[in-house]
């Protein structure tokens, strides 16, 4: 299987927070699987780190796909059929970056890491 992290849960990674389900970390730990990571959680973060809100983050935001390599994540950029959808996906759920997540988990078939339920209801599958 493949799997795509919420930015929640590769923040939680690379902090070693212990809000990461032990379920989540041990299937990243386990490097069995192909674990994705969207350009939008480079985005996310960014914005956070800015607004104060992420100052531990800065140090492996301005690492970030040196950080991404050495957990063997694989990039996973944005492309317009990724927008197109999220901008069409049903439901209440209003953040920009949770329907960008689950529009390319659906287009590639990937499982979303996420505690997250709202990413359920815009038709994902999910772990946690």
């Amino acid at each position: 299987m493949r799997f795509l992290l919420d930015t929640h849960a590769l923040i939680w990674w690379w902090l070693e927070d212990p809000m990461l389900s032990s379920r989540a970390r041990t299937l990243i730990e386990s490097g069995d699987e192909d674990i994705l990571v969207s350009a939008i959680s480079a985005y996310e973060i960014a914005l956070k780190v800015q607004a104060g809100q992420l100052r531990s983050m800065i140090d492996t935001l301005e690492q970030f796909e040196t950080a991404t390599q050495e957990d063997r994540f694989v990039h996973l950029p944005l492309r317009y059929d990724h927008a197109r959808l999220a901008g069409l996906l049903p439901g209440r759920h209003r953040d920009p970056f949770d329907r960008m997540i689950a529009a390319q988990g659906q287009i590639e078939g990937l499982t979303v890491i996420t505690r997250d339920p709202q990413i359920a209801a815009l038709g994902c599958k999910v772990l946690w």
